[in-house]
């Protein structure tokens, strides 16, 4: 046995966790998982555990259903009471085997384990700095909120403040570092932000932050969502990812003489995400509810551009702080952060790279308020949108060859029949809105 499985082991023992949960996503990035005694662990960590992956969306098909989740040792944390510092609980990541033990195809963990290890073979790792919003309402069937609060309100006195409080604690002391946590611009939503981690490992964060977030909200009595936009009329919840490709430690995004501070690579990379940022968007907003969230008038980006003050801008590129190397930084703007970060930061990456690899020009920035920008201003430019909903997403993704062979033909695939049953059930329904507007007048 290694000797960090040795250690792992020796801590739940010496500890005395008696909850020890074995966690992955099915294609969509919701979680699934069990829970484990913990006499358990050595075996499974030797041997994985089986399961039926028929059962779990977008796995296998029923005549190979059977899987394996093998535990990762890297992903291991312990759940502590940030009050006492002891601990109450373990999770691991999985990988997922088909039962010959060969990499399954329909993992989507296993599709950024792939392409970061391609990259690591170039010496090269993927830094990532998301920003997880959501709010917090009074439960799961209701937008009633906790407060009335704005952007950056500091009031200690509402519940919602205390809950993402008590979050960052439960964080903090597992060894996730937040760099910042506020209110947001809307009534009760809020905002965490991660300090940059190696992709893989980002993406198990973000599964962590939104497990905790729910649970702790669930444990004091209320209800925790990231759905894109819960509410008409005020800001949606997005997840703007910061990422930058390092070297031996150092940023390759960083040139002291450009104006923005930014490299050739850099360029290049941004490049890429603004070429094929249409054809990956499904990844990047996979319900149809992503799509209200994405609309002009609500800080949310629609238009295909880059800039460095311009907010409205998909691509933002944060100013450079003298001594700050290491932060040089792009952030895309368009996810949200009940994507599958496994699979979105893959096709980011993919992208990327494309555009380092391919030479892609980039177009000029735009520094002025493209929301309110003439559309005749917008065509002289050659600023595009971004799809205007789930069904546009989605035929843009069908045509996508760098997205197919991004996270491998049975998850696109899987993914895209998915998408368009979701879409062929909306489509369906009849909303409030038709029935307000045509009821009584037709």
């Amino acid at each position: 046995m290694s000797p960090v499985r040795e250690n792992i082991l020796k801590q739940i023992n010496d500890e005395k966790i008696s909850r020890i949960w074995f966690w992955f996503t099915d294609i969509l990035g919701q979680m699934k998982g069990v829970e484990l005694a913990p006499q358990e662990v050595e075996g499974a960590l030797a041997d994985g555990m089986g399961f039926d992956g028929s059962s779990i969306e977008g796995f296998a098909r029923v005549e190979e259903s059977d899987l394996m989740a093998l535990p990762d040792p890297a992903s291991f944390s312990v759940f502590r009471d940030p009050e006492t510092g002891l601990a109450h609980s373990a999770q691991f990541f999985c990988d997922l085997y088909t039962p010959e033990m060969k990499p399954f195809e329909g993992d989507p963990r296993g599709v950024l384990r792939k392409h970061t290890k391609k990259l690591a073979q170039k010496g090269l790792v993927m830094q990532v700095g998301p920003e997880l919003e959501y709010f917090y309402t009074k439960n799961p069937h209701s937008t009633e909120g906790f407060d009335q609060a704005g952007y950056f309100d500091a009031s200690m006195t509402n519940e919602g403040t205390e809950l993402r409080k008590k979050t960052v604690m439960a964080l903090e002391a597992m060894g996730v570092r937040c760099e910042y946590s506020h209110h947001e611009v809307a009534p009760s939503q809020h905002e965490i932000d991660i300090r940059h981690l190696e992709a893989l490992k980002m993406a198990d964060v973000v599964m962590t932050v939104r497990y905790l977030v729910k649970e702790i909200a669930s444990a004091h009595g209320a209800y925790a969502t990231f759905m894109p936009k819960p509410v008409f009329g005020i800001n949606g919840s997005g997840m703007h990812t910061h990422q930058s490709i390092t070297k031996d430690g150092r940023n390759l995004f960083f040139d002291d003489d450009h104006p923005y501070h930014l490299s050739e690579f850099a360029l290049k990379y941004m490049a890429g995400v603004l070429h094929h940022i249409k054809e990956i968007t499904a990844f990047m907003n996979q319900w149809v509810n992503s799509y209200k969230r994405l609309v002009l008038g609500y800080e949310a980006p629609v238009y295909v551009s880059w800039g460095q003050k311009n907010r409205s801008a998909l691509v933002r590129v944060p100013r450079y702080r003298v001594g700050k190397e290491q932060a040089s930084r792009i952030e895309l703007r368009s996810p949200d952060a009940v994507c599958n970060p496994y699979l979105a930061f893959s096709l980011m990456l993919a992208a990327g790279m494309k555009g380092v690899e391919e030479n892609y020009p980039l177009p000029d920035p735009v520094e002025s308020d493209l929301f309110h920008m003439s559309e005749k201003d917008r065509v002289r430019l050659n600023i595009e949108t971004l799809p205007g909903d789930l069904y546009e997403a989605v035929k843009a993704l069908e045509k996508s060859e760098l997205a197919k062979k991004t996270v491998g033909e049975h998850i696109f695939e899987k993914f895209i029949e998915n998408k368009r049953i979701e879409w062929e059930k909306f489509r369906a329904q009849v909303t409030d809105f038709e029935l307000k507007s045509y009821l009584p007048v037709l």
